[in-house]
Parts: structure tokens; sequence; C-alpha cells
């Protein structure tokens, strides 16, 4: 395929950073596998852009439906360049107030969902020896706090997740971009979208202005979607791009606080977590 096909296949894509990365593609004259709920949200890009959308109705919790929309992207379309793994939702709460059910739907859509897209779609990728996986993170996968900590664990186990991935695939000359949003201005945190915990006023301390923060924060968010997808798709065009990609000023500043803050502790306490060794270890010698 040259660049003037690529096709894309991205999850979400109705909405938010999903809907910007599928317009950029399709005003490129490229072509766009988009999936989503409610296939009805697709009218106005198909519209527009006609049978190089292809429009197919998925709950990414549907993990055997995965490879059902890769079959149909590759039947369509012939094959696949870019799978932009970006389908999912936010959701506040304090540990004591998320059920099961709620912590569980956290992990099926962050990490159950985007893990049976890969699957689906490596061999493809493999068979070209080419490929390039973006799995949109947050910079709540590398940080957490009060009332998000359910939000936090699905998008910490896709950037583990993600991370080894990335290791077995390269060989394969197939690309993982892990991308750290902070907020955007999608409807990430509107009333009807964002889920919420029954809540208890027990925890109106430690998390009450969490809450209000991120029910005020609809329409106000710094990040531009447009100006998103954009760097998203200039970064799958650098031989040297990093794995993980802090998008926005706000997850520069926050990660690069959390880093230098976990690397100060280690250094403080390097001493006393070396002292759990039996005495006089060679260094050990890893193959990785």
């Amino acid at each position: 395929m040259t660049n003037e096909t690529k096709t894309w296949l991205i999850t979400g894509a109705s909405s938010g950073l999903g809907l910007a990365l599928a317009e950029a593609a399709l005003a490129a004259g490229e072509r766009v596998v988009g999936t989503a709920r409610r296939v009805d949200r697709f009218e106005g890009l198909a519209g527009r852009y006609g049978d190089r959308l292809l429009a197919v109705e998925h709950d990414v919790r549907d993990t055997a439906g995965a490879a059902v929309v890769v079959r149909r992207a590759l039947e369509v379309f012939g094959g696949v360049d870019v799978l932009v793994n970006n389908a999912g939702g936010g959701q506040v709460g304090a540990a004591e107030e998320i059920t099961d059910a709620a912590l569980r739907a956290m992990l099926e859509q962050h990490l159950f969902g985007p893990a049976a897209y890969v699957r689906a779609m490596l061999p493809h990728f493999r068979e070209r020896r080419s490929g390039a996986i973006v799995q949109m993170s947050s910079q709540g996968g590398r940080m957490s706090f009060p009332a998000v900590g359910s939000y936090s664990a699905g998008k910490f186990a896709l950037e583990g997740w993600s991370e080894a991935l990335a290791g077995e695939v390269a060989p394969f000359g197939i690309r993982v971009l892990i991308v750290e949003p902070s907020r955007f201005r999608t409807a990430f945190n509107a009333a009807d979208v964002l889920e919420t915990a029954q809540s208890s006023s027990i925890y109106d301390g430690p998390i009450g202005a969490v809450r209000a923060n991120m029910a005020e924060a609809d329409g106000r968010q710094e990040g531009d979607p447009v100006r998103a997808a954009r760097v998203i798709r200039d970064m799958l065009e650098q031989p040297d791009a990093p794995l993980r990609l802090p998008l926005g000023a706000e997850a520069v500043r926050n990660l690069t606080r959390v880093y230098r803050g976990a690397l100060d502790d280690v250094e403080k306490w390097a001493s006393v977590s070396e002292s759990a060794d039996f005495p006089n270890m060679p260094p050990a010698v890893r193959a990785f």
C-alpha cells in the first residue's frame, strides 16, 4: 500500500480523539474502518467521504467480535496499516464505591478489548512485516489520584501489556505507540458519558473536589483533538518515535513531576532495597 491509500482501523471512531483521527485520515485521502456502539453516529462522515469509510457497529467489550471486525476490514479494503485502540470511557469513584462489575468494565474496555484487536490484527501485520499499533492510554496510565483508580487500573494494565508487546513485534517491522493524553475537549467529561459511582458522604473529603472538577471540566479542556490527531499522525512517520507519547502540556508537566519523584524515591531508598539480596551476589545478567 502506498501512503495515499493507507487504511486505519479505529475503535471508538465516532467521537473524541478517535473521530479526530478518522477525520484527519479521510481528509488526507486515506481509508478508515471505524467502530462504534451505534453505527448511525457515522452518518456525517459517511456523507462526506463515501465508501472510503467503513462503519462497523461493535462494542469493544465484545472481544470475540474484534476478529470479525478485522476480517471485514481486510475483505473490504485488502489490508490495514494502522490499528488505533481508542474506544473506552472514564469512571469516577472511590475504591470502596466501585463495584466488581464497574471495575471489570474498565478492564474490558481498556485492556481486554484492545488485546483482542491486537491478536486479530497481528497475523496480517506479520505477513506484511509492517504495521503500526496506536494504544490510546492516558496520563492516567502512568499516574493516578483519588477517585480515578478504576480508570487508571485499565490504563496502567494497557501500558504494561503494550510495553511487552512492543518488544515482541518489533522484529516483524511492527511499531507500537502508547499515547498518553491529558484533558482534551471531547465528550469524555460529559455528564451522560462519564461514569460515576454511587457516592458516599464518607469520601466527600478525599474525593469531593475531584468529582466536581471532573464534571466542571466538560467543554473547558485545554487539549485540541484536531491538533492531537495531527501530532499522532506525524509521530507515526518518525523513525525514532518513542514508545510513549505524552499528549498535551498538562501531561508533560504531570508526567515529568511523577517520573522525577519516582526516581528520587528509588535513589533515596536504594541501599535499603539492595539489602534484600544475598550478600556479595554479582550483578544479574539479563538478555533484555
